[in-house]
């Protein structure tokens, strides 16, 4: 059953320049209850503004995005992003940033501190719970970051190039973690990525969204039984597949600048959110 419609979304920005720029056009998909979605196609195909959208940062110009029926129209905390950038605060020790979400929510401080021993175990942090972010590589950030999102318990976990600033062998170890916490918390997931290998080893579902205005070019189910290994032939041959549908939809080379202002707008989702909970000055 599907848990996420996506109905003839299109999406327009204005530039700085004032100009109406056309991020996503004419989108239709539908995501399954506990299904992994992954997102691939190249820079400026409008992926994150789509999660975004999902995620209830931003309108849809056209259409319509609903969650079990319901139009999304803001940020709900059943569904829980995150972002490429870690967006912890760093004021916070481990353990307060996880808890975040629930003490927004009013959850009682006993209560609280077992949900986030909990999701501490879950990702292997439980040590580091009075540590600060700065004291943690860049792989222990994101565990913290997925931990935050989990502890809310929402029912879609949405994630924008999570692991993209990571180095190879720590985005591998990052990539089997999130599949070990995902098939033991059953969420449904959509994933935004630029690696073909890392939407194969992960998805149940590729979409690749390319084009300026983005649309959905192609999509395919990943049979593959999981942990999956890049030199297994079929593994070969889809990732062959979806480079080649990439490569025959590819982005217009014109509004690269307003297409970089649009993933600006989309990173300042958490910006904001960061400084809105900094703390008053004393």
């Amino acid at each position: 059953m599907a848990v996420v419609v996506i109905d003839s979304v299109s999406k327009s920005f204005v530039s700085k320049r004032h100009k109406l720029v056309p991020a996503l056009q004419n989108v239709s998909l539908k995501i399954e209850r506990k299904e992994f979605v992954c997102f691939v196609g190249p820079t400026g195909g409008g992926k994150s503004t789509l999660l975004n959208m999902i995620a209830g940062f931003e309108r849809p110009t056209e259409g319509t995005v609903t969650v079990d029926g319901r139009e999304v129209t803001g940020p709900s905390p059943r569904r829980a992003m995150v972002f490429q950038e870690f967006a912890l605060f760093p004021w916070y020790t481990v353990r307060q940033n996880v808890g975040f979400g629930l003490a927004m929510q009013g959850m009682p401080k006993g209560k609280c501190n077992e949900v986030v021993a909990h999701y501490l175990d879950l990702v292997g942090l439980r040590r580091f719970a009075d540590s600060f972010p700065v004291e943690l590589s860049g792989g222990m950030k994101q565990r913290v970051a997925i931990a935050r999102a989990l502890a809310v318990d929402p029912e879609i976990l949405l994630m924008d190039e999570p692991f993209g600033s990571l180095d190879s062998d720590t985005r591998s170890l990052m990539q089997r973690e999130l599949l070990r916490i995902w098939e033991g918390e059953q969420k449904t997931a959509a994933f935004v990525t630029h690696s073909i290998d890392e939407a194969i080893m992960l998805a149940d579902v590729v979409v690749v969204i390319a084009g300026r205005p983005g649309t959905v070019k192609w999509f395919t189910r990943v049979t593959l039984p999981r942990p999956r290994d890049e030199v297994d032939p079929q593994f070969v041959r889809l990732k062959a597949e979806i480079r080649s549908q990439i490569q025959t939809s590819a982005a217009q080379n014109e509004g690269e600048a307003d297409g970089a202002e649009i993933h600006e707008r989309s990173r300042s989702n958490w910006k904001r959110l960061i400084f809105s909970a900094r703390p008053s000055a004393r």
